[in-house]
């Protein structure tokens, strides 16, 4: 099974379609910012490192993040493929990335952009819920996304947020930065022969159909 890197704008639906794909083929889901997370909480020698960093408003080093990736796709749940999500996020991280791999004797896969139009991204995001106890994300205006119960979470019952920044200025601001910046990376994929482009549809089944037409091409 090919091991997957996820390229996609805000709201391009990401998160969903990696849960759908880990459901599906058994893939080890791997969320940079799960990471670091858990590495802080379990008050790790790399996680207190982090945690310090972070403490001081400074960017956890490209270092560190390998660390944690490596040893996380070393894992047994990783053997068969692993999503990355989140990573890399720069053209000098996504080279580091290759010379882990070759490092190791493992393949870097496929990478997947997710191409989604502007517009329906700006609705996306100002329209979208997450729950703060076990981080859903709903949608209170599509009919495939929307909770069970208004405002409440279907899995933990937590009560449903919308985050401070998904606002149409600031959404429209994080959306073109992100074009901006992952240019390159999209140049770097596409240059190697890997990337591979799906549409972000209104309905995540046609989406995550595309999605599974290419990783078993």
């Amino acid at each position: 099974m090919k091991n997957i890197i996820f390229l996609a704008p805000p709201a391009a639906g990401k998160g969903t379609l990696s849960e759908m794909l880990v459901e599906k083929y058994g893939y080890g889901h791997i969320s940079t910012g799960d990471l670091l997370r858990e590495e802080v909480a379990a008050k790790t020698e790399l996680g207190k490192k982090a945690e310090g960093l972070m403490k001081a408003g400074k960017f956890v080093p490209d270092e560190i993040i390998l660390k944690l990736i490596e040893n996380r796709i070393t894992k047994p749940d990783c053997e068969n493929g692993y999503i990355l999500d989140g990573f890399p996020r720069t053209k000098i991280q996504a080279e580091k990335y290759d010379e882990l791999l070759k490092d190791l004797g493992k393949e870097l896969g496929i990478v997947i952009y997710i191409d989604i139009d502007k517009q329906m991204a700006i609705e996306r995001a100002c329209s979208r819920i997450t729950c703060p106890n076990c981080g859903r994300i709903f949608n209170k205006y599509s009919v495939e996304m929307k909770p069970k119960v208004e405002g409440i979470c279907d899995d933990c019952g937590a009560k449903l947020t919308q985050r401070a920044d998904d606002t149409e200025e600031t959404f429209i601001k994080r959306f073109d930065e992100y074009m901006e910046k992952t240019m390159p990376l999209y140049d770097y994929y596409n240059k190697k022969g890997v990337l591979k482009n799906i549409k972000a549809y209104v309905s995540k089944y046609d989406t995550f159909a595309e999605a599974v037409k290419v990783i078993e091409e």
